[in-house]
């Protein structure tokens, strides 16, 4: 069960945090696709990153799930 997340005295929805690390996640990941040309080579490189980021963020919240 997902429990909401105290940050300095205000109380954050979980859901909002894993967005902001799988954004933390992500940005890094951009910087190495466009270093390398991955980006160029995609049909479109904003969905592409759209995609790479519902990716991450689908992959924390199954890890930070409950477990059974």
């Amino acid at each position: 069960m997902y429990t909401e997340i105290n940050i300095l005295g205000v109380y954050v929805a979980p859901f909002a945090v894993m967005m902001l690390a799988a954004w933390v996640a992500t940005f890094p990941l951009s910087l190495v696709a466009n270093h390398f040309g991955i980006s160029r080579r995609v049909w479109h490189p904003g969905l592409f990153n759209l995609c790479i980021y519902i990716i991450i963020l689908s992959l924390i919240v199954l890890y930070a799930g409950p477990r059974q």
